[in-house]
């Protein structure tokens, strides 16, 4: 692996269709851009249309092919819904589905469903997409699935228990749950896509300066340090962005990879594969996940 990798590194991508959720701000913009530049078809799936459309505006002065922006609101599963069936009349591929969007240790909340909103927008909401997008993933050659995962998946323990009404909420703990469901859901859906065109991987970003931690629950000192101390020191979204932009498009990966940043701690650097965490798990508590997910959400995955 090239340890030096960036986006200008990617292959080419004319001809490909990709979806990018949360594409307005952060690492999901800054993949949107990159694909774009690329020659994929990129369609931002954001939730304010108003973001959307400034994001939009962006990538369009990137872009080799026109971008299309696509209001989705992954806390609610009509939304979802509503997306997955707008997208699949208007295409007939899709070549990368990125599973990008999330919320960070926010103060209690629940999704239009009943949720409790960081399962349900960073897990749920994304296994329902990924679920009725999966027919037209399963007919697209070598598609891709990537999961943004995050370093928070290390401290993380699956409470399926906590995912409606939870007793005791926390928010980072809650957080970190719902990073780790991403990783499960990864390698539940691999062993699902075996002899299928189909693969699955996951991504996380390691430290990257963008506006996710913007209803983080904390002091006002503690918040002035993370913002004017911390937030500098970190890298860009565009270079942190390179896991998930590899997991995408590069030519050595293979179904149930993870890669993150290369460099000390997972923070920063150029992609590498990187291991799975101790709290992934056993395949039975994988199952356990799947089932739930299937159940709370609707959604039966067509594999």
């Amino acid at each position: 692996m090239n340890n030096k990798w960036t986006a200008d590194d990617m292959p080419d991508q004319s001809g490909k269709v990709a979806i990018v959720t949360g594409a307005n701000s952060g690492l999901g913009f800054a993949s949107a851009k990159a694909l774009a530049e690329k020659g994929a078809t990129v369609v931002m799936a954001c939730r304010s249309e108003e973001r959307g459309r400034e994001a939009l505006q962006q990538v369009e002065k990137a872009a080799a092919t026109q971008p299309v922006l696509l209001q989705l609101d992954l806390s609610d599963l009509q939304s979802v819904r509503q997306f997955s069936e707008q997208f699949t009349h208007q295409y007939g591929q899709l070549d990368i589905l990125m599973n990008n969007a999330g919320i960070m240790a926010t103060p209690y909340g629940t999704t239009a469903d009943g949720f409790e909103q960081q399962i349900g927008v960073n897990h749920l909401g994304h296994f329902a997409l990924t679920g009725q997008l999966m027919e037209l993933l399963l007919s697209t050659p070598n598609s891709r699935i990537v999961n943004v995962s995050s370093l928070a998946a290390r401290n993380g323990k699956l409470r399926t228990d906590s995912f409606q009404q939870p007793d005791g909420y926390e928010p980072w703990p809650a957080y970190s749950q719902s990073k780790l469901a991403n990783l499960m859901f990864t390698l539940a859906l691999q062993e699902r896509l075996q002899k299928k065109d189909t693969i699955t991987l996951a991504a996380h970003p390691g430290g990257a300066a963008t506006n996710l931690g913007r209803n983080v629950q904390s002091g006002k000192v503690m918040k002035w340090l993370a913002e004017k101390v911390l937030l500098p020191l970190l890298p860009s979204p565009a270079q942190n962005a390179r896991p998930q932009l590899y997991a995408a498009t590069a030519q050595d990966v293979q179904s149930g990879d993870y890669y993150g940043p290369g460099g000390w701690g997972e923070i920063s650097g150029a992609p590498k594969q990187v291991e799975m965490p101790p709290t992934i798990g056993s395949r039975e508590k994988w199952e356990q996940l799947w089932q739930i997910s299937e159940a709370m959400t609707g959604v039966q995955y067509p594999v």
